[in-house]
């Protein structure tokens, strides 16, 4: 896909963060937007902001872990624009909990929306980006989808998962000769809500989630929002945005399993000293 003029992109979790920032900037592009959210004022909101850039952007309301759902909204939304070029399956959360506090009701939860809202927007949505003849599939992991971390097993299993579902469908695609690329997201610290609204076990707050968040997200939505196009443009299989994506990547290859050790030991003498780690 090597212009975004008049494609029909379709980006679950518009309401705000990366979705928003996406919508905009290809609003900004030309293309037409399916958007949704879970939250009906923010994603009509992200509409709103597209249409005055010129273009025809609809707002859903919609639950990527209703299967029923997702499977609805793909066929409303082919029939309201009569073909899907571009799906990026954006929507997610987090749950910060250790593996022994981590309830089974916040399990579910992050599992449903995480991955299968991932399978549930592809699965869905395939057949019209086959039948586009010029399609592209945006699954959103993350850095936590190449290394694992402490209170964040959830979300790791979740964002591993999409990594793995990803990059095999990419290569179905290419057996196939299917006119689909397929690129998996691996963002670092972007500056959304993501952490204010995790659920968590321990003790820590909304506010000071967010607060130590903050001091290591770099990379603004909307720059991420770029590098993700870009990476459409240049149909990457991997995508990583900002410069700790690019450390972390690496951290793995160099290191090997021993990455472990290091992390663990790392964070010990954070909470030790009351430094920042990212809600861990």
């Amino acid at each position: 896909m090597k212009h975004f003029a008049d494609r029909v992109a379709v980006i679950t979790g518009a309401g705000s963060g990366i979705g928003r920032a996406l919508a905009i900037e290809l609003a900004g592009k030309g293309a037409r937007l399916a958007l949704s959210d879970i939250d009906e004022a923010a994603v009509a909101d992200t509409a709103a902001a597209c249409e005055k850039l010129g273009t025809k952007a609809k707002s859903y309301r919609l639950d990527v872990a209703d299967r029923a759902a997702v499977t609805a909204h793909a066929d409303e939304v082919a029939a309201e624009f009569g073909t899907v070029n571009l799906v990026v399956n954006n929507a997610g959360v987090a749950a910060m909990a250790t593996v022994e506090e981590m309830s089974y009701q916040d399990l579910d939860w992050i599992v449903g929306i995480n991955f299968w809202g991932v399978v549930h927007g592809t699965k869905a949505f395939l057949p019209h980006l086959i039948a586009s003849g010029d399609g592209h599939l945006v699954n959103l992991s993350s850095v936590f989808g190449l290394v694992g971390v402490p209170t964040q097993s959830a979300y790791n299993a979740t964002k591993f998962a999409v990594r793995g579902f990803t990059e095999a469908l990419r290569q179905e695609m290419l057996i196939e000769r299917r006119p689909v690329g397929v690129s998996c997201v691996h963002p670092g610290g972007i500056r959304t809500n993501i952490a204010r609204d995790a659920r968590d076990a321990g003790d820590s707050t909304a506010q000071q989630r967010a607060a130590d968040f903050a001091k290591i997200a770099r990379t603004t939505p909307e720059e991420a929002a770029r590098t993700i196009l870009r990476g459409v443009e240049r149909n990457k299989p991997r995508i990583l945005i900002g410069a700790d994506a690019y450390v972390i990547d690496a951290i793995p290859r160099v290191l090997g399993a021993s990455y472990q050790r290091l992390l663990a030991t790392g964070v010990r003498l954070a909470r030790r000293f009351n430094l920042p780690v990212g809600g861990l």
